[in-house]
């Protein structure tokens, strides 16, 4: 017990807490049991740290990871018992996934110690949610997303820009007093979506973090097998390499030796584990339960590791963008004319010239430029999406 205190109180010495992601304020820490999930990498310890820093009393809270060598001896309700009968209040546990019968065990403590706070993390989203069901009347749940670029600003130039509703967007009232905004919008398509984007070769971190869903969340916790792991890996290069991803279902199961029967769950784990993102046809009724419309990397920053800064296609990196930062708090569809469809409102992506001749005739519709720095009628800005949250 001891050695898990002093190393709780080690990472604490190591933390900041002037930079805060958007989802701190959002959770309501009163809560007696709370789950955040969300991929690898995106800062969900770094949340847990600066919680227990900004307290007035650090010895009332306790954070573990559930991966620690120095927890095996004991079970995580020991650790909660001896936490709590010694005047903690606070326990906070990191990448919950990796301790078994994790879900079971947070359950007992739930219902047994009364007077303790839980708070625990899980970076594979498909996991946690797979042992969420027994803990979904007790806990609340939050999703923590990469950085937007509103929040990537502030962790490069120290301005904290205000947030715009998406009406606010479309209606023009984005006012942000930023020299040269496509110069760090260029930045952060490239790097910028995750919190350790200034550490050295970033790109192949990056590429870690990918191997690691893929070989270790993926293998160990879904129980697939190696060679499972081989065609996942083959059809997310195939999804990074095209503009933007059609699935053409006998195509690519010839490609990746995956039976027709099989590719949809294969999709179902790559977006699960946080590395692409499937959006369905605004259809509605039955159509709209077949293969997804359209499918996407999780985020611009997926693109380089996965396939080079030479070989990323521009209208994929605009749409991929536009759709990780709506994505966040609204649902999006592919719509018949146009290229997204979101709460009642018709998007066309494209470069500074692009035309509106393809949503010339709908209602609420909007042409979404790259390139541009200021807002015009219907014509909006691609950075401007970077400011929802």
């Amino acid at each position: 017990m001891q050695r898990l205190i002093d190393t709780y109180h080690r990472l604490l010495q190591q933390t900041t807490s002037s930079k805060k992601r958007y989802l701190y304020q959002k959770i309501n820490w009163k809560n007696r049991l709370i789950a955040v999930t969300g991929q690898r990498g995106v800062g969900k310890t770094t949340l847990l740290l600066q919680k227990i820093k900004e307290s007035k009393n650090t010895k009332e809270y306790l954070y573990i990871s559930a991966d620690s060598l120095f927890i095996y001896k004991l079970s995580l309700f020991e650790i909660a018992l001896d936490f709590r009968n010694n005047g903690g209040k606070y326990l906070y546990i990191d990448e919950i996934h990796k301790y078994s019968n994790w879900s079971g065990e947070i359950k007992h403590i739930y219902d047994t110690i009364s007077d303790l706070n839980i708070v625990f993390t899980g970076s594979s989203i498909l996991n946690v949610m797979k042992g969420y069901g027994d803990l979904s009347r007790r806990a609340v749940h939050y999703i923590l997303n990469g950085m937007s670029f509103r929040e990537y600003l502030l962790f490069e130039i120290n301005i904290d820009f205000p947030k715009y509703s998406l009406e606010d967007i479309i209606e023009n009232k984005v006012k942000i007093d930023l020299e040269n905004p496509l110069f760090y919008f260029k930045k952060y398509l490239l790097k910028g979506y995750y919190p350790f984007y200034a550490e050295i070769d970033f790109e192949l971190k990056l590429l870690n973090v990918v191997n690691t869903v893929l070989e270790v969340d993926l293998l160990q916790y879904l129980e697939l097998k190696p060679s499972t792991i081989a065609k996942l890996k083959k059809l997310l290069q195939i999804i990074s390499e095209s503009v933007p991803f059609k699935p053409n279902i006998s195509k690519i199961a010839a490609l990746t030796n995956i039976s027709r029967s099989l590719l949809l769950d294969y999709f179902n784990y790559l977006q699960q584990s946080g590395l692409i993102t499937m959006i369905n046809s605004s259809t509605k009724g039955i159509q709209a339960l077949g293969k997804p419309e359209k499918i996407y990397l999780n985020n611009t920053n997926l693109f380089n590791a996965l396939t080079g800064e030479a070989n990323i296609n521009v209208g994929n990196i605009r749409e991929t963008f536009f759709m990780s930062q709506l994505s966040v708090m609204h649902n999006i569809t592919i719509p018949k004319k146009g290229d997204f469809y979101v709460d009642g409102f018709t998007f066309e992506i494209g470069g500074k010239s692009k035309k509106a001749h393809q949503i010339s005739n709908i209602i609420n519709s909007f042409l979404v430029k790259d390139d541009i720095e200021n807002a015009y009628k219907n014509n909006i800005p691609l950075w401007h999406f970077g400011f929802l949250y």
